[in-house]
């Protein structure tokens, strides 16, 4: 425990030592979160580029985006389309909240590295994917079933702020569409490999379950390539 400093020489005040332990669960938030301090690398330690198909393989027309970040968006832009994002907190951030469905409870494990890469659909819709790094396939596996799991809870009310319709599900792959309350919608497909879960979500009336399914196969070739 941290010895307490004073005030005047008189009062003490106790100092808040933040715990320095590796984070374990991925189902509850950072004690702190993502710092905007300098533009993040382009890649998440093994985790680059590579680990992408072409994005003209996620679908016609499709092609990268390069984000300018800034402090509205509370990062800050590294002038590519891939960025390495706190693995803890990207995790976390992926999974569904708002939900009417009540979620399982139960706790995920955290990613070694997570990398966020940044699209234009044909239609020059915004879309992104994330890849999620696990130290072994056995975790990876974990995280996939426990997403999945939260993702069929959180049900279809027009009245929660989100909505999740989902399209089809098979042996480490599944595909929904997230709607926002007064927003957006994506269509999303999942996928895990090896050590590797792959989210890719496209704001595009034209991504649908026929799409999802299309691009299951190009991502498996390449997320967890070393």
């Amino acid at each position: 425990m941290a010895i307490p400093s004073t005030v005047g020489g008189t009062v003490p005040v106790p100092t808040v030592t933040l715990s320095t332990a590796k984070p374990t669960d991925a189902a509850k938030p950072p004690v702190l979160p993502e710092q905007a301090t300098a533009p993040p690398p382009p890649a998440a330690g093994p985790v680059s580029s590579k680990n992408l198909p072409p994005a003209d393989k996620l679908g016609a027309g499709w092609k990268t985006f390069v984000e300018e970040g800034g402090a509205e968006a509370g990062w800050l832009g590294n002038k590519t389309w891939t960025r390495q994002r706190n693995a803890h907190q990207a995790a976390y951030e992926a999974l569904p909240v708002g939900c009417a469905g009540r979620l399982p409870t139960g706790s995920l494990p955290v990613p070694l590295h997570a990398l966020q890469a940044t699209y234009r659909t044909g239609a020059d819709l915004p879309a992104t994917s994330l890849l999620l790094r696990f130290a072994n396939p056995a975790q990876a596996e974990q995280y996939f079933t426990g997403y999945q799991a939260r993702m069929a809870a959180c049900g279809q009310s027009a009245d929660a702020q989100l909505a999740v319709q989902p399209l089809w599900s098979e042996q480490d792959a599944a595909a929904q569409v997230r709607r926002y309350a007064g927003a957006e919608a994506y269509a999303e497909t999942s996928v895990r490999q090896g050590t590797t879960v792959a989210l890719v979500a496209a704001q595009d009336p034209n991504a649908g379950a026929e799409w999802a399914h299309k691009v299951v196969p190009v991502l498996r070739t390449v997320i967890d390539s070393a």
